[in-house]
């Protein structure tokens, strides 16, 4: 089985060299790491430039978004599997073990694995704290999944064939692409959850992309107009389904548009997406009562 780490990078010249470094880390003869450059100004190309054959690399001419960068990337990719990771983020030294063995355990089509958020220094794991053993919840696809996850690419492994299936990255999603695409990949099964341990980790710092409150409120509108236009797959059979998926982004997105002061676009949101919270409500409440689904267990 084949791995592709795609790496994609831009003006992140303080964090790239960690981010590369964690994923050369993971390299051997069935991994290759892909970097690419979104068009950067801040002088981390010609740091890339520097890694020379351990990396395959690529250079945007100008800066068209994380989505069109990873498309690039799964371009330039032979993986069967097809791991991302942002420049301002890193996997942890077991990251694409775990990966394989629940491939070739269970041939999912997609893959959520949990991030360990930190600020400052990244954390360096040493040899006692690897972990030894791995747990996980299988689903038939993402629509049935019963456990909070939180989107994001560094927590994506996707099989090649499904992403290209779906095509790709939507490069009309700025920001929140993450959860469009799971959206997009709803229906594709069997998934795996990690629950435990972490595999990568998520940096937190002023420039991530999340703290551009309006910017993600123009997409979570996106978002449901195109479940209003019957864009995500499953049908009408499934759109409480859906609806449950996107509830607690929607009520998430309301709480921060509130305490930013933007009550107005708040109360918008709230009013377009309250069947979807209130869909998310519902499920939580059958899943407290039934419990979730019971996970795997492994060692590593």
């Amino acid at each position: 089985m084949k791995y592709s780490i795609i790496i994609t990078s831009f003006n992140q010249k303080n964090y790239i060299c960690q981010a590369v470094a964690s994923a050369l880390v993971q390299r051997n003869s069935e991994v290759e790491v892909i970097v690419v450059d979104d068009g950067s100004t801040d002088g981390s190309l010609e740091m890339l430039r520097g890694y020379g054959n351990a990396i395959r690399m690529a250079a945007l001419p100008v800066n068209c978004g994380a989505a069109a960068a990873r498309n690039r990337g799964v371009e330039l990719s032979c993986g069967d599997y097809l791991a991302f990771l942002d420049g301002d983020d890193a996997f942890a030294p077991w990251a694409m073990r775990v990966y394989d063995h629940i491939v070739r355990t269970v041939q999912p089509k997609l893959i959520l694995a949990g991030l360990l958020w930190f600020s400052g220094e990244l954390p360096v794991p040493r040899a006692g704290e690897h972990p030894r053993e791995v747990h996980f919840a299988e689903y038939e696809d993402y629509m049935r999944k019963d456990r909070t996850f939180c989107p994001g690419a560094t927590a994506f492994i996707v099989e090649r064939r499904t992403l290209l299936s779906v095509g790709g990255w939507s490069v009309d999603f700025p920001v929140m692409e993450d959860l469009d695409l799971l959206m997009k990949l709803s229906d594709a099964g069997p998934i795996v959850q990690i629950l435990s341990p972490h595999t990568a980790f998520y940096r937190v710092h002023p420039g991530n992309t999340c703290n551009n409150v309006s910017r993600y409120l123009e997409q979570v509108e996106r978002m449901l107009h195109k479940e209003r236009e019957g864009i995500y797959p499953g049908g009408r059979g499934h759109r409480f389904d859906r609806y449950a998926l996107m509830g607690g982004h929607v009520l998430g997105w309301v709480r921060r548009a509130h305490h930013s002061g933007m009550y107005r676009n708040a109360l918008a949101l709230a009013a377009r997406g309250w069947p979807m919270v209130f869909a998310s409500a519902v499920r939580k409440s059958n899943v407290a009562l039934k419990g979730p689904r019971p996970y795997a267990t492994f060692a590593i």
